[in-house]
C-alpha cells in the first residue's frame, strides 16, 4: 500500500491560507478506474483511494505511516512568495495616480 505526505495548497478561489497548515497523507490508488458503459460513471475496487487524512505536523503523519506499514512519499511545500503592495488596497482608490483610471 502506497501513500504521500504532502502540505496541501491555497485555493485558487481565495486568497486565504486556510486548511493550508496541516498535513494530508492520501493513499495512492492501487488500480486504474473504469468506466461503467451503461451510464459512464467511473468506479474503481480500491477503497483506500478514497482515504485522507490529515494531521498537526508531517512527523506524526511520518510516525503514522510507519506504525501501519505503509509506504510513503512525502512532497515537501514550495514557500509562497508574498506579494505586498506598497500602499495596500488602499492605492486602489489614491487621487494622486500616474496611470490612467481604468475602471
Amino acid at each position: 500500500m502506497r501513500a504521500r505526505i504532502y502540505k496541501p495548497a491555497k485555493t485558487a478561489m481565495s486568497s486565504g491560507t486556510a486548511k493550508t497548515n496541516v498535513w494530508v497523507l492520501e493513499h495512492v490508488a492501487e488500480e486504474a478506474r473504469s468506466v461503467d458503459p451503461l451510464m459512464g460513471w467511473t468506479s474503481s475496487n480500491d477503497t483506500q483511494a478514497q482515504v485522507k487524512l490529515t494531521f498537526d505536523s508531517k512527523e506524526a503523519a511520518l510516525d503514522y505511516a510507519e506504525a501501519k506499514g505503509i509506504d510513503v512519499t512525502v512532497q515537501e511545500p514550495k514557500p509562497r512568495k508574498l506579494n505586498i503592495r506598497q500602499g495596500g488596497y488602499g492605492e486602489n482608490f489614491a487621487t494622486n495616480r500616474r496611470g490612467a483610471w481604468t475602471h
